[in-house]
C-alpha cells in the first residue's frame, strides 16, 4: 500500500490529501515502557534459536494432518462401499449415502477434498514451478495481443453482431413453446433506450462495456437457471447456505426462548441470524479469505468489461457483502474515485442484497438459489448499466497494481469473531427502526388517501393501491402473466416505497395462498432482490460520506440516479429470468420450500 493510502486507512476514511489531518510516522506512537522500569527486551524463544527444529515440527504437523485426512477419507470410502453393497440393494432404501450425490454425503466429501488438494497443488507446486513462467512467457503476451486485436473497431463490431445473433437464436428456440415469454425482452430494451436518452454524456458511452456486461448477465442466467447442471449447482449452494444460516436459530432459541422463535416473531426469530453471519464474515475477513475471493472476482470483471479496479472489486464484493460493508474494502481510495466510479459503486450496492439478510428472506419462502443467482447476475450488470446512464469522462487514479484491499483491524480470530457479532447490532437495530418507521409512514399515507377517497364516495383505494398501479406496465414488460400483474406490481411497489423485507414477506403470503403462479413468484424474487429503497438511500449516503467527507457533494449528487439504476438492474435480471424460468421447475421448487417451512403450498397450477 502506498504512503498516502496508508494515511487514508489510519484516518478511518478521511481524504488522503487532507493536510491538517496528516499522520506522522507511526514509529512515534510505539508504546514506551514506564519511567523507571527495568523491563528488558524479551529473550529469544526456543523456536527462534532452533529454526531447523521449528521447520521439522512444522512439516511433521502438516504430514500428520494430511495423514488424518487421508485416513478419514479412506474409512469414509470403505463405509460408503459397504453401504452400497448391502443396504442400498434393499428395495425402498432411503439412506442418503446410496449413490453419488455431490450435494451431500460421500459425493460432497469427494468434491470438497478435490477442490482443496487441487488448490494446494496449484499454489504450492504448479504456480512456483510452471505457472509464473508460463504466464510471463506465453499467456501474458498472447493476452495482450488478443486484447489489442479484439479492441479494433471492426473486430469489436463483428464480435458484438455475432454474439447478438447467437443470443437471438437461443431466445427463439427457448420461447418456441411459449411466445408470451418474448414479452420479457420489452423491459431490457426499454431501459437500454432510457439509458441512452438520459445518459449524462451520450458521446462517452462505451457500448462494448454495456453490451458485454448485459450479455454476461444473460449468460449467467442461462448457466444458473436454464442449464440443468448449473441449476443443480446453485440449488445445492442455496440449500447449503440456508442450512448454514439455519444454525443461527439455535442461538436465538437459547437467548429468546421457544415461544418467540417458534412463533416466527420477526425481531427475535429472523433478525438474530444476522449476528451469526456477521460473526462468520468477520473471521473470513481477518484471515484474508474474503479479500482474496473479492480481488479475484474483481479482476475477472475488470478483464471482462474493462472497468476500473475499484468499481470492479466493489461489484464483486456486493455478491457477499452489503452496500455499507463492500466499500470498506476500498476505503482509502474513495476520495480518489471519479464521479462515474462513485455512481457505479452505489448502483452495485442498490442492485444486490447482503448475505447477512438472506435468512430473513428464506423464512418468508424465497428461493435461496434465486437469491444467490440474482446477486451473481447483478455483478456485471451493475457495471454495464451504470456506465450507460453515467459514462466515464475522467481518468481513474487507481490501478490494479496500486490498490491494496483494506485489512482487518482485529488482533486475533477471537477478536474478529467478537467484533463481527457486535458490529451486527447497529445493522439489526437499523433494520428494525426502518421497518417500523416506513411501515407506519405508509400506513399513515394509506389512511390519508382512504379518507380523501371516502369523502368523494370511493372506499376501496389507498396509497399502496395507487402506487402499485404505476408498476403494472413494468411487471408486464418483465414477463409476468397478465392475471398476476396486479399482485406482483403490489410486491414491487412495496419493495420500492418500504423495503425488500416487507416485500418478501408479502410475496411469501401470495405463494402460500396460491394467488400467483410459481413462475410469477420466481420473477418477483429477482425483481425485488436489491436494497433500492428510501431507507437504504439514506444509509448508503451516510456511510460513504463518513468514509470520504469531502466527497459528500459528489455522493449526494449521484445518489438518486444510482437508486433508479440499481432498481433497473434488478428489473433486467427479472426480465431475463422471465425468459428462462420454467413453470414446472418453479412449482417443484416452491413445493419443497413450503414443505421445509412447514406451510401448505397452494401455488396455482
Amino acid at each position: 500500500m502506498t504512503d498516502t493510502s496508508s494515511i487514508g486507512a489510519i484516518n478511518n476514511g478521511y481524504e488522503t490529501d487532507h493536510k491538517e489531518l496528516s499522520i506522522p510516522e507511526t514509529e512515534q506512537f510505539k508504546e514506551l515502557p514506564p519511567i523507571g522500569s527495568t523491563e528488558k527486551a524479551p529473550k529469544p524463544s526456543y523456536w527462534d534459536n532452533n529454526p531447523k527444529v521449528k521447520r521439522i515440527v512444522k512439516i511433521s504437523l502438516y504430514v500428520f494432518l494430511h495423514l488424518v485426512v487421508v485416513g478419514y477419507f479412506s474409512y469414509a470410502t470403505y463405509h460408503y462401499h459397504d453401504i452400497t453393497n448391502y443396504e442400498c440393494t434393499w428395495s425402498g432404501s432411503t439412506n442418503p449415502l446410496c449413490g453419488i450425490n455431490f450435494c451431500s454425503g460421500y459425493g460432497m466429501l469427494v468434491l470438497l477434498l478435490g477442490f482443496i488438494y487441487l488448490g494446494l497443488f496449484y499454489f504450492y507446486v504448479f504456480k512456483d514451478t510452471v505457472g509464473r513462467s508460463l504466464y510471463r512467457n506465453y499467456l501474458s503476451p498472447i493476452s495482450k495481443k488478443w486484447h489489442s486485436f479484439t479492441r479494433t473497431r471492426i473486430v469489436s463490431f463483428a464480435s458484438i453482431a455475432l454474439l447478438l445473433v447467437l443470443l437471438g437464436i437461443f431466445v427463439f428456440f427457448e420461447t418456441r413453446d411459449d411466445r408470451q415469454k418474448l414479452l420479457s425482452l420489452v423491459a431490457p430494451c426499454f431501459f437500454i433506450l432510457c439509458g441512452y436518452v438520459f445518459s449524462t454524456k451520450r458521446a462517452a458511452i462505451q457500448w462494448r462495456v454495456v453490451i458485454t456486461g448485459i450479455t454476461a448477465q444473460f449468460l449467467l442466467g442461462i448457466i444458473c437457471i436454464r442449464w440443468e447442471v448449473g441449476r443443480k449447482i446453485f440449488e445445492c449452494l442455496g440449500n447449503k447456505v440456508a442450512t448454514f444460516l439455519g444454525y443461527g436459530t439455535d442461538g436465538a432459541l437459547f437467548v429468546f426462548g421457544d415461544f418467540l422463535v417458534d412463533n416466527d416473531v420477526f425481531a427475535f426469530a429472523i433478525l438474530p441470524v444476522i449476528f451469526f453471519f456477521s460473526f462468520f464474515i468477520s473471521i473470513l475477513y481477518y484471515l484474508g479469505a474474503m479479500q482474496w475471493v473479492v480481488i479475484k472476482l474483481g479482476w475477472i470483471l475488470q478483464s471482462l468489461l474493462g472497468t476500473t479496479v475499484c468499481e470492479s472489486v466493489t461489484a464483486a464484493a456486493n455478491i457477499f457483502l452489503g452496500m455499507s460493508e463492500s466499500p470498506l474494502l476500498i476505503r482509502p481510495y474513495i476520495n480518489k474515485l471519479t464521479k462515474s466510479e462513485i455512481h457505479s459503486i452505489m448502483v452495485s450496492g442498490f442492485a444486490t442484497v447482503s448475505g447477512t439478510v438472506l435468512a430473513a428472506y428464506l423464512s418468508f419462502g424465497a428461493s435461496a438459489a434465486h437469491l444467490i443467482t440474482s446477486s451473481v447476475m447483478a455483478a456485471p450488470a451493475t457495471l454495464a448499466i451504470s456506465k450507460l446512464y453515467m459514462p466515464e469522462t475522467e481518468e481513474s487514479q487507481t490501478t490494479s497494481e496500486s490498490i491494496e484491499l483494506e485489512k482487518s483491524q482485529d488482533s486475533s480470530i477471537l477478536d474478529a469473531a467478537s467484533s463481527g457479532a457486535s458490529n451486527a447490532v447497529p445493522i439489526v437495530l437499523g433494520i428494525i427502526a426502518n421497518i417500523v418507521a416506513f411501515v407506519a409512514f405508509v400506513a399513515f399515507l394509506n389512511g390519508l388517501v382512504s379518507w380523501l377517497g371516502y369523502l368523494i364516495g370511493v372506499d376501496d383505494i389507498d396509497f399502496e393501491w395507487i402506487f402499485s398501479k404505476l408498476f403494472i406496465p413494468l411487471v408486464w414488460a418483465m414477463g409476468v402473466p397478465k392475471d398476476d400483474c396486479d399482485i406482483i406490481a403490489k410486491v414491487v411497489a412495496t419493495k420500492t416505497i418500504i423495503n425488500e423485507f416487507v416485500a418478501y414477506e408479502r410475496l411469501g403470503q401470495y405463494i402460500e395462498s396460491g394467488q400467483i403462479t410459481a413462475r410469477s413468484a420466481g420473477i418477483a424474487t429477482f425483481a425485488i432482490c436489491g436494497f433500492a429503497n428510501p431507507s437504504s438511500l439514506g444509509i448508503l449516503i451516510g456511510s460513504l460520506s463518513a468514509m470520504a467527507p469531502h466527497r459528500r457533494s459528489t455522493i449526494t449528487s449521484v445518489a438518486f440516479r444510482a437508486f433508479i439504476v440499481g432498481s433497473i438492474v434488478c428489473f433486467v435480471s427479472a426480465s431475463f429470468a422471465g425468459i428462462l424460468l420454467q413453470e414446472d421447475d418453479e412449482r417443484t421448487n416452491y413445493n419443497v420450500i413450503m414443505q421445509k417451512l412447514g406451510r401448505r403450498n397452494a401455488t396455482k397450477f
